[in-house]
């Protein structure tokens, strides 16, 4: 017959409206029957099971007393939750019940008193010999840190600050005087003298302040374990039942049958219980029996394989290696938490989940988990708004469909990156981050000092096809259009004189330049990097055109080579592009875009504005891939219409002038001689010896304004129809337009027309009061500074967190490259190493000067 089971849970109270703690424990246990009592906090409410002998029993009266406790707290609008500890309290509201030992414990410990907002599970398992219960206390004490990994809901304090544990409550618990391992006696007698001395020390009041990690019961023929957290998931309570009851049966046996325990010392017994605390099931656990370092779910699964025995008794072996498995892969309470509160970056989110949670209404360890587990557990695509200020959409993502499934193309993926497990991809993860700070990949974000590592996710990013070979037609038109659209504008201005864009648009544009007149050659957009995004429709439009400078294509060749040397388990397709001939494409474009008075042995130069420069990183790989020279504005000079490089072993011409720095820094430098560089580049491009890619000027086809246009110039230039959909936009300069932006301010989203890296981007939606009256002063007092368009819910992409999977935004910079060929004909080549940027957590900006990083992109051909 298998030994009793007995659990007692702790319930943190919650209002419904605010989410915060709320004290109205004594009202709603009016409500209650003698099942549920009062706990020191008014803010807690604990529940005593009945006495079982099977795990599906236990579950059963869990559900069931959960189930009359969610029923009569909502009818008070009042929310449960089991968990370690709720992120929201105000401490001022708080307050202790009113017995006269709960006053008594509020005026000895003061702070531990007040600060005891956690909730903890016990669980008894019935063991008659009271001598035994307290040796078997210290024989399994050595397992019970494992026990609290697998419960670990803790990871947040009640001032919403995240405290880097797991188990933040196993930190505010043992503050008490009489918590921590075992009883260090060997006998009932033993153990009674010990609680005595302690009250007799004016410590503790009673024998019921003895919270060691596991205890003879007080009233009942029972062993306590005290270690776990509250768990919101029955079935994480079924699991620690049923091992607790196995790991007990087990030193039963071994004590009565003489064999020696196995011992561990207090300091590596108190290290176990910390690593356990502070990592959950998301990091490495100490195996006792080394000691060593290992990944949890080693421990665990060696835990439960070596009381295969005794569950197997029990009859519990089938039901606890299914728990496992599925609590391995769903991982701690802490982990999912922390994703509810990265997916919008609202701690309301968190307290929603948890009372979910404890209700029985999210999906729990024991809910279906695929053949093929992805870490997807508890994933979900994020929301997006809709037109009104309503949080009601959902994203698309782009790898995971809305059930919680990997997409065909992504369960091989997906289902590698599982078999690594949390703690190897951790580990892969600082090995590529050491290697980018080794080799420079780096990035310098606007206003900051220092460079610093671009973040790569782990998780490449699949473009099929079908898709590619859309987006190849529609970026190549795009391009082309912007660059017919640049030639007219520097020349006859037709577009302007049959009225499809009024001079006033280009007044307008920041980068509507004069010396764009000076170029005369058939390409001047000779590198585009075109932002497409993905829909909440699965579709793909273009956000913005990059013609003055655009960057990436450096980021995502490296990105190839890092995650296919660190990652090499990912087994990409053999139909992916090739990105290790990009370099050489960038070069062949640059040498096509020689100028008329070019020698046959074309000579380029990359122009950087040095080691400060955010791109520098890019500057040095391109340049060195390429071959080619890596010059500074200091390092050259115009003589007689020659634009030179000055080394120390002499001068060399440059015909193509590959600039990576802006326009204007670019035409104010001053050269090797001290001798200002902007007249002599004017008049080298203008005299046929000096091309400068990309053209100068090109910074009005940037303009967010000029956007708006690209459809109609596709139409007017090429004869051609759109073949990829962009955001509707509106240009606030037209008044028409700027007053249904104002109209609707809080539903779209405003950018400045010269906006750089997300810069001065407000969206609506997000947005507080404050910032909206600002963004509508400033709409009212310069209109033609702004657009406006449409909110977009950018596609998400599961990226790893440190602890699972998590749904951010991306985008992808696209790379086209023009040629001139024969007569006026032009053609577009599409780079086959696109750059997926990744927004920061909680963001919808992917910029990388946001705080964003980047993915691997696997462009597949269809070929094989």
């Amino acid at each position: 017959m298998p030994r009793t089971l007995g659990v007692e849970e702790e319930f943190h109270l919650v209002d419904l409206k605010t989410r915060r703690l709320t004290a109205r424990a004594p009202e709603l246990l009016d409500e209650l029957s003698d099942t549920y009592v009062a706990e020191l906090q008014r803010c807690v409410i604990e529940m005593n099971s009945g006495v079982v002998d099977s795990l599906d029993a236990l579950r059963a009266d869990l559900r069931g007393h959960r189930e009359v406790l969610v029923d009569a707290a909502s009818r008070l609008g009042i929310g449960v939750v089991a968990a370690g500890a709720v992120p929201l309290a105000v401490p001022a509201e708080m307050q202790v019940t009113q017995t006269a030992r709960y006053r008594q414990m509020l005026a000895d410990y003061q702070l531990l008193a007040r600060e005891q907002l956690i909730c903890g599970t016990q669980v008894h398992v019935g063991i008659e010999d009271r001598d035994e219960s307290v040796v078997v206390a210290n024989r399994v004490a050595p397992y019970l840190p494992t026990l609290l990994a697998l419960s670990a809901s803790s990871p947040f304090w009640a001032d919403g600050s995240d405290t880097g544990y797991s188990s933040g409550r196993t930190l505010v618990w043992q503050r008490w005087p009489t918590t921590g391992l075992a009883a260090p006696v060997s006998s009932a007698a033993e153990y009674d003298k010990l609680v005595s001395e302690l009250v007799a020390s004016g410590v503790i009041t009673d024998e019921g302040m003895v919270y060691f990690d596991a205890r003879p019961a007080i009233a009942t023929p029972t062993l306590e374990l005290r270690i776990c957290d509250s768990c919101p998931s029955v079935d994480t309570i079924v699991l620690i039942a049923g091992l607790f009851r196995a790991l007990v049966e087990r030193e039963v046996d071994g004590l009565r049958a003489g064999v020696p325990a196995f011992e561990v010392s207090p300091p590596l017994g108190r290290a176990a219980l910390w690593r356990a605390a502070r990592s959950g099931l998301e990091g490495e656990l100490v195996d006792v029996d080394g000691p060593v370092s290992r990944p949890a779910a080693d421990v665990v699964s060696d835990l439960v394989g070596s009381l295969r025995p005794q569950l197997e008794a029990a009859g519990d072996w089938d039901a606890i290696s299914d728990l496992t498995r599925r609590v391995l892969i769903a991982g701690t309470s802490a982990a999912r938490q922390r994703r509810a509160l990265r997916r919008r970056g609202r701690l309301t989110d968190v307290v929603d989940q948890l009372i979910a949670e404890t209700a029985g209404n999210w999906p729990s360890a024991s809910a279906a988990v695929t053949q093929n587990p992805t870490l997807l557990f508890g994933y979900q695509p994020d929301g997006d708004y809709d037109n009104s200020d309503e949080f009601a959409a959902v994203s698309y993502d782009e790898a995971v469909d809305p059930q919680g499934n990997p997409r065909s193309a992504y369960e091989r993926i997906l289902g590698s990156v599982v078999q690594l497990g949390v703690s190897v991809l951790r580990s892969r993860e600082g090995e590529i981050e050491q290697e980018q700070r080794a080799d420079g990949i780096m990035f310098r974000v606007s206003g900051q000092s220092r460079a610093q590592v671009f973040p790569l996710d782990l998780v490449p990013r699949i473009v099929s096809a079908e898709e590619w070979s859309q987006l190849t037609v529609g970026l190549g038109q795009r391009a082309r259009a912007l660059n017919a659209f640049l030639r007219d504008i520097y020349s006859e201005q037709a577009i302007v004189k049959d009225g499809i864009i009024g001079l006033h648009a280009l007044d307008r544009a920041p980068g509507f330049r004069s010396t764009g007149q000076v170029s005369r050659d058939p390409v001047r957009a000779h590198i585009s990097g075109t932002d497409v995004v993905c829909d909440r429709a699965g579709n793909w439009m273009v956000l913005e055109d990059n013609l003055r400078i655009p960057s990436g294509t450096a980021y995502a060749v490296v990105n190839r080579r890092l995650l296919s040397k660190h990652l090499p388990e990912l087994d990409r397709p053999a139909d992916t592009c090739d990105v290790s001939q990009v370099a050489q494409s960038l070069l062949d474009t640059l040498r096509a875009a020689a100028p008329a008075r070019a020698p046959e042995e074309v000579t380029v130069a990359l122009l950087s504005a040095g080691w400060d420069d955010s791109a520098w990183f890019e500057h040095r790989f391109l340049a060195e891939e390429m071959g080619i020279a890596l010059v500074q504005s200091s390092d050259l000079s115009v003589r007689e219409g020659r634009l030179l490089r000055h080394m120390g072993s002499g001068t060399h011409a440059i015909d193509v002038l590959y600039a990576r720095m802006d326009e204007d820094m670019v035409l104010s430098s001053t050269g090797y001689d001290g001798a200002p560089l902007r007249e002599g580049l004017l008049g080298a491009v203008a005299g046929g010896t000096l091309t400068i890619a990309n053209s100068l000027g090109n910074g009005v086809a940037d303009d967010k304004a000029i956007y708006a246009y690209v459809p109609a110039m596709i139409e007017y230039y090429l004869g051609e129809t759109p073949s990829l959909a962009q955001v509707p936009t509106f240009i606030c300069a037209e008044r028409e337009q700027r007053d249904h932006v104002l109209d609707n301010l809080a539903a779209l989203v405003t950018k400045p027309i010269d906006g750089l890296g997300g810069g001065g981007v407000v969206i609506g939606p997000e947005a507080t009061m404050e910032l909206l009256d600002a963004r509508r002063r400033e709409l009212q007092a310069q209109p033609e500074r702004y657009i406006a368009q449409e909110v977009i819910a950018l596609s998400t992409h599961p990226t790893f967190d440190g602890e699972g999977m998590y749904p951010h935004h991306v985008d992808l910079r696209a790379f086209v490259h023009l040629r001139a060929g024969s007569g006026d004909s032009i053609s577009a080549h599409v780079m086959p190493a696109a750059l997926t940027r990744v927004a920061a957590a909680g963001s919808r900006i992917v910029n990388s000067s946001s705080g964003g990083g980047s993915k691997d992109t696997w462009i597949r051909t269809g070929s094989t």
